[in-house]
Parts: structure tokens; sequence; C-alpha cells
């Protein structure tokens, strides 16, 4: 009971405080909003199908990221964190409490390119329950892409920085835009090793059933790199304590 209540209050307090700051507006909200109309207004209406996985995987991907990089960055800089890490919870329901805010506010972003889409063009071949696994997963996974990146800085624009570093190769190296078969061949190696690539091929599947890779191999591989990144993350910041 004591560990929900922390939970909600940590949950209540991050939403609160710090997801309208000036950093979550301008990188996980304005730039996915701002992407996701320019592509569309610009594509014609046969195109907007094959960019609408882009268009979702990006918003997931800049949304929780940010969230996440400037709600630890902020209390660490501040202090507030390593106050949260003495409090009498678990480190995992603490990691757990500062990524659930930002997996809902990804998977909310998902659905801002879904919807402008849909005035444009006739969404029904869809498949939304793959499209909803897909978001709950790269949501997942790029909120603790986010946590690792904040965990490993001190200062906001140095986690936005860092996370920028990892953002805009990743989107042009998943598959989106660039085929994974037209990427040079020392290149498709690191396609495989990001989880954008296995979460933006399960969107793929179900919106134009383009995929590359089986939705076993896709789901396997986004559970491994959470289990991961989580673990990972879990050490900095025990290492860092």
């Amino acid at each position: 009971m004591k560990s929900l209540i922390a939970f909600y209050n940590i949950l209540k307090k991050d939403i609160k405080n710090y997801y309208l700051k000036p950093p979550n507006i301008s990188w996980g909200i304005i730039f996915p909003l701002s992407w996701t109309l320019m592509q569309l207004l610009r594509s014609p209406d046969d195109n907007i199908l094959n960019l609408l996985p882009g268009l979702i995987s990006t918003s997931v991907l800049f949304g929780t990221t940010s969230m996440l990089a400037v709600t630890i960055t902020f209390e660490r800089s501040g202090r507030s964190f390593e106050r949260l890490l003495l409090a009498p919870i678990s480190l995992n329901v603490l990691l757990l409490a500062k990524i659930t805010g930002t997996i809902v506010f990804g998977i909310f972003n998902a659905f801002v390119p879904i919807v402008f889409a849909s005035i444009l063009i006739d969404l029904s071949t869809v498949n939304w329950m793959m499209v909803l696994l897909a978001v709950l997963m790269m949501a997942i996974t790029s909120s603790l892409t986010g946590l690792l990146i904040a965990v490993s800085v001190e200062q906001v624009f140095e986690a936005q920085t860092l996370a920028n570093f990892f953002r805009f190769p990743m989107l042009f190296l998943c598959g989106l835009f660039i085929p994974l078969s037209s990427l040079p061949a020392f290149l498709k190696p690191v396609s495989y090793c990001l989880p954008l690539t296995y979460g933006a091929d399960i969107l793929k599947g179900a919106i134009t059933d383009n995929n590359a890779f089986s939705l076993t191999l896709s789901l396997i591989m986004l559970l491994l790199f959470t289990a991961g990144l989580f673990i990972i993350s879990r050490y900095n910041i025990k290492k860092r304590q």
C-alpha cells in the first residue's frame, strides 16, 4: 500500500511540476506536431499511409524521451532526486513511477498524427490492435532510453543534446524513411541494435502490411531492450548514489 501511495504521489508531482516546462513543450509537443503537419500537408493522399508509421514513431520517441530527460535532470540539479532515492521505497517503484507518466504521454502523442491522417484518408484497413501494441512497446523502450540519458547527465540542456544525438540518427536508421534493405552494409548492424527498428516494423506491418521481421521476433527484441535498458539505468543510478 505504501508503495502504491508513493508511486501515485511521484507520478502526480512529475506531471504537475515538469510536464509543461519549456524544453518539454518544444521537443515533446511542438516538434512532433509541426513535423506531422508538415509531412501530411505536403504529401499526396496515396502516400500518407506509408508516412504514418514514421510520424507515429517520431511522436512517441520525442514525446517520451523529452519528458523524462527534463523531469529527472531538473530534480537532479535541485537535489530532490537524491532525496527520493533516500525515501523508504524501492528503487524499482521509483523508476516505474518516473516512466509511467512518460509512457502515457507517448501513447497520447502517437494518436496526434493518426487523428490528422484520419481526416485526410480512410484508415479502415489498419490493424489497430497491432498499432496499439507497437505504440505501447515503443513508448516503454523510448521512456527507458530517456531514463538512461537522464541519469547520465546533470543539466537539462545536456540531456536534450545527448537525446538528439540518439534520436535523429535513430529515425533514419530504423527503416521508417529509408528501407533497411537500402541501408549500406556497415549501417545495417547498427539499425538492428535500435529498439525503434522493431517497434516501427510492427507499425509498418499493421498499417501498410510491409514489415521486414516477424511479429514474434520484433516482440522478443523489444522485451529484451526493455529489460536491458531498465537494468542499465538502475545500475547507473545505484552507482551514482
